[in-house]
């Protein structure tokens, strides 16, 4: 009896730890693994093994700027079991990726992306177990194509981030929720300008939404938006950029 109060409290109670095959993957990529759970001092009861894909998310009001963790996707496996004390047992899983992840592998000067797995048990009159893990994200190809024209053109990454809320492009829109958010600046001789470039991704297809901001410009915030293909030729980079990058 004193176990199952402990087990109830978290103490000497199962564990769970999950196994990526990769910790690094790209943009729409599949996760792969399993989960390890060990039983502790009694026996109990799994309801079900929840895994949850989440980011961190800015959110603005006009008093303050707070961070929240954000769900972009969720998997419940198996169905309920019963745990022995000190058991093991290896759960395998796949989840692909939201296509709206934000990408972490980026080289800005403030990187703010974070991604990771989070895994929970669901026992019942007890503590959950959960783990984290973080993994990275690397942008698709024609994505790294499209942020190293804009560094080639004389901007800088200076920050990357995740903010609660929607995209709307010219022929597209988000669904998450949440979008990223990454930040180039250009110091020229007369003024700076800033470009705030987001992206989605839709089957074989990458969405792009810019925001262009001057400094000496008296015209406000410009929008521009495009699409390209996943395998897009330099030659295709460079005339979906143009406008943007002449504004």
């Amino acid at each position: 009896m004193f176990k199952k109060l402990k087990a109830s409290l978290g103490i000497g109670s199962a564990k769970v730890d999950t196994i990526l095959d990769q910790m690094s993957v790209y943009q729409g990529e599949t996760l792969k693994g399993y989960v390890h759970i060990k039983g502790g001092d009694v026996e109990q009861q799994i309801d079900a093994i929840i895994i949850k894909l989440n980011t961190e998310v800015k959110v603005e009001s006009e008093e303050s700027v707070s961070y929240q963790t954000f769900t972009l996707d969720k998997l419940a496996a198996v169905q309920p079991f019963v745990i022995q004390a000190n058991e093991e047992k290896q759960v395998p899983f796949e989840m692909k990726l939201h296509d709206e992840t934000p990408i972490t592998a980026v080289n800005a000067l403030k990187n703010q992306c974070h991604v990771w797995l989070e895994t929970t048990l669901d026992i019942d009159f007890a503590i959950d177990p959960r783990d984290r893990d973080f993994i990275e994200v690397k942008p698709l190809p024609v994505v790294s194509k499209v942020i190293d024209a804009i560094v080639q053109a004389g901007f800088t990454m200076v920050k990357a981030d995740v903010e609660k809320g929607q995209l709307r492009g010219q022929s597209f829109s988000s669904r998450s929720g949440c979008y990223q958010e990454l930040e180039f600046r250009s110091n020229g001789f007369i003024g700076s300008k800033e470009i705030e470039l987001s992206f989605i991704l839709g089957g074989q297809r990458v969405h792009c939404l810019a925001e262009i901001d001057r400094s000496l410009s008296f015209s406000g915030d410009q929008y521009r938006s495009f699409t390209l293909p996943l395998y897009a030729s330099a030659a295709q980079i460079t005339q979906a950029l143009a406008p943007t990058l002449n504004l």
